[in-house]
């Protein structure tokens, strides 16, 4: 097994500032979610929000992705890319961002209504958000990972939701993808042990029905087998000696 990247003090000031830098790109980019705007107008601004806070996207060019930022829509789970569609009343709207700044990357995601949603989406998204805000607290040093993943899994199953397990959440820092792989299904007590200083994206990718996906002909854009809703939601964590610090939390304003 690859080494998993323990940061630096000044290694993680600098994951503090993409983080921030994440964070608000992406609440700019939540806020342009309406009827009839289309999917590549919120990927050209994600680049133009970035750019102003001096950085760039992690997506543009990985492994020849063609977009600022993952965009998917209603049964899109992950990897959607922005174009001519027009988003409408009632879609699920997938925003995964990553950042880079000065070297190192912020990553985060989330699952914005556009306008009101029927009441078993709602019932996901509001599970899928609470299961990743259940599990940071997982995420401190001398935890096993596979206890965060486990308990993903449980809480997703035990709500009848389907759990992707394609796709995983990862270590981020110079690298979009680093060690370790962070499935959202595990067991109990497996998998490395977590260290302070380890920069972990957790984000569970939850279905309303059941697990299985594909990928359409673009190469990238996953969708559920079953054509139900998939909601994303995801956070940079610092494991550290006491409670996890998100990264990827807007900052305050004095």
């Amino acid at each position: 097994m690859s080494l998993i990247p323990i940061k630096s003090p000044a290694e993680i000031e600098k994951m503090r500032a993409a983080g921030q830098a994440a964070a608000i790109v992406l609440d700019r980019l939540a806020k342009l979610v309406a009827p009839g705007v289309t999917t590549g107008e919120i990927d050209r601004a994600a680049g133009e929000f970035m750019a102003e806070l001096g950085g760039k996207s992690a997506f543009l060019g990985y492994r020849k992705f063609p977009g600022q930022i993952c965009i998917s829509v209603n049964e899109e789970v992950v990897h959607g890319i922005g174009g001519t569609r027009r988003l409408a009343y009632g879609d699920i709207v997938k925003i995964d961002t990553g950042v880079i700044l000065n070297g190192y990357i912020g990553d985060t995601a989330t699952t914005v209504p556009c306008g009101a949603v029927d009441p078993e989406t709602e019932r996901l998204c509001t599970a899928t958000k609470k299961i990743l805000e259940g599990a940071i607290p997982f995420a401190v040093a001398g935890r096993k990972l596979g206890d965060l993943s486990h308990y993903i899994e449980t809480e997703a199953l035990r709500q009848g939701l389907g759990v992707v397990r394609e796709f995983v959440g990862h270590g981020v820092g110079r690298k979009l993808h680093e060690e370790p792989q962070i499935p959202n299904y595990g067991r109990l007590g497996s998998g490395p042990r977590l260290k302070a200083g380890m920069t972990l994206a957790i984000e569970p990718m939850i279905n309303l029905g059941a697990e299985g996906v594909r990928i359409l002909d673009d190469k990238w854009t996953v969708v559920t087998a079953d054509g139900k809703p998939s909601a994303h939601f995801e956070h940079t964590i610092l494991v550290t000696e006491n409670a996890p610090e998100v990264l990827t939390c807007l900052p305050l304003i004095a």
